[in-house]
């Protein structure tokens, strides 16, 4: 394993902190340590502590599973230290020791020591990577969702918190109480306006407890917007042992990313914030038009070409994006559907980033996989398409390769490929009902799925006509015959 005292001592071509860890303190809580907050946000933090150590990260685990006790159990033995690997797609690629992370704690299983950070005036921002769907947003109303029981057990006890809004509420509240400053609660989901989405989130959480103390939250804390953008694979068996191989190292955690990355972000921090912008992190006044680019282009062309990519049978996709016909799909969505419809921030070229997009996807040596794009695509569909699919039907623009997206993701759902394969489709907000909406062979019916619920209040006639005759030649003659023309 990885520890502290083997940091002096690490395989050659593998790179150690620049900093004295010993010499780091906490600033930041964190909600959510999985691979992209370790790749991203922890990648940014750490190339900043050799100029000011005040922003160590305490990361916090919610749940009580098996799973989640050995994560936190690897995490303390190897000292919260990771190694991160960031392969290019030419195959070069180094490896770092990530040391910003300087506790890991399960919340389950010592609810009063997350508080007690949330309440100590050295932890100035709480930031989170809870999934897009984990806002806990009624989807109908748009307003936070007070009923679920998670979050009524909170309400009933809310100096014993369960959820990651109790926790912060319950945190800030304590902060109040003691005359601290509010800390910044920070989105890194990858979720456009997030730190909107988690400020409406954690406020209807706070008002249907206090309503004073969510009016103190209100006008003391801040939730800025960003735009977050790295790939970053799940790292299954054969990835972990291929990185400790190349590496030398015998590390329990290893993570892996492509070598871009990029933070956009609006400077609004209630009580100070790391100089990140010394890390790459670009702070603008609003973050909106690099959102949509990222959004509209990366993120939507991601799940067009890995929802049929995963019918034709590819695993990763490097092999979806080197078959000519998808991609050349995915070319045309961006060329033909996105493009003219988005404007671009100042001095950003929309056809280079879309030639950067594709090139990305084409690398290999990540082992990205199919499934994870496409897992929890309902609530993906909804952030990534919505825009495009709402301009073409406004505009009375071309709507096949939209009809394809969906009903590739219609038909991806069933859980079997053309080679009659069979895998498991990542819905986790979906209950019986939609399960049994999306398994219908009534091809209208799945049509009613929360996926596609951003635009049903236009007409919509032409285009779910367009996505039940696309799926019928999908099931009888394959996806390739399904293809709009280019």
């Amino acid at each position: 394993m990885i520890a502290e005292k083997n940091l002096s001592s690490l395989p050659v071509g593998v790179n150690g902190p620049l900093y004295d860890i010993k010499k780091i303190k906490n600033g930041i809580l964190h909600f959510g340590v999985g691979n992209f907050f370790r790749a991203h946000e922890a990648f940014y933090v750490d190339e900043i502590l050799k100029d000011d150590p005040e922003w160590g990260i305490v990361g916090v685990g919610l749940t009580g599973s098996e799973r989640s006790r050995k994560k936190a159990e690897t995490f303390t033995a190897q000292d919260c230290l990771y190694s991160l690997t960031a392969p290019s797609p030419s195959g070069e690629h180094s490896t770092r020791i990530i040391g910003c992370l300087r506790d890991y704690l399960l919340a389950p299983a010592d609810p009063e020591a997350v508080l007690k950070h949330l309440a100590d005036p050295a932890i100035r921002i709480v930031s989170m990577t809870i999934t897009e769907g984990g806002y806990n947003m009624d989807e109908k109303t748009g307003e936070f969702d007070l009923e679920g029981e998670s979050v009524k057990a909170d309400l009933q006890n809310p100096e014993k918190p369960s959820t990651v809004f109790g926790y912060v509420v319950e945190g800030l509240r304590r902060r109040r109480e003691a005359g601290l400053p509010a800390f910044t609660v920070m989105s890194c989901d990858n979720l456009r306006h997030n730190g909107n989405v988690a400020r409406k989130a954690f406020l209807g959480y706070a008002r249907a407890r206090d309503a004073d103390l969510a009016s103190w939250i209100e006008d003391n804390a801040t939730f800025p917007n960003s735009m977050v953008d790295r790939i970053t694979p799940t790292v299954t068996p054969d990835i972990y042992d291929r990185l400790n191989k190349e590496s030398g190292l015998d590390d329990d955690l290893p993570v892996m990313a492509e070598d871009f990355h990029q933070w956009v972000m609006e400077d609004r921090f209630a009580d100070g914030r790391p100089p990140l912008e010394k890390a790459g992190v670009q702070f603008v006044e609003d973050v909106t038009p690099y959102e949509q680019v990222k959004i509209r282009m990366l993120n939507a062309s991601h799940i067009m070409l890995c929802f049929p990519g995963i019918l034709v049978g590819y695993e990763y996709v490097a092999e979806a994006v080197k078959d000519s016909d998808l991609r050349g799909n995915v070319e045309t969505f961006l060329n033909e559907d996105v493009i003219p419809t988005l404007k671009a921030p100042e001095g950003l070229s929309l056809e280079d980033y879309r030639d950067s997009v594709l090139h990305r996807f084409s690398n290999a040596a990540m082992g990205d996989q199919t499934l994870r794009i496409a897992g929890d695509g309902s609530s993906k569909i909804q952030v990534f398409w919505t825009d495009t699919v709402r301009k073409a039907l406004e505009g009375k623009r071309d709507i096949a390769r939209i009809a394809f997206g969906m009903a590739a993701y219609l038909e991806m759902l069933r859980g079997v490929n053309e080679k009659g394969d069979h895998y498991t489709p990542n819905e986790p907000t979906f209950r019986d009902a939609q399960w049994k909406l999306a398994k219908s062979d009534d091809f209208t019916t799945a049509l009613g799925l929360p996926a596609f619920d951003a635009w049903r209040d236009l007409d919509t006639t032409a285009l779910d006509q367009k996505v039940v005759e696309i799926r019928k030649i999908i099931r009888e003659k394959g996806v390739k015959a399904a293809l709009p023309a280019r």
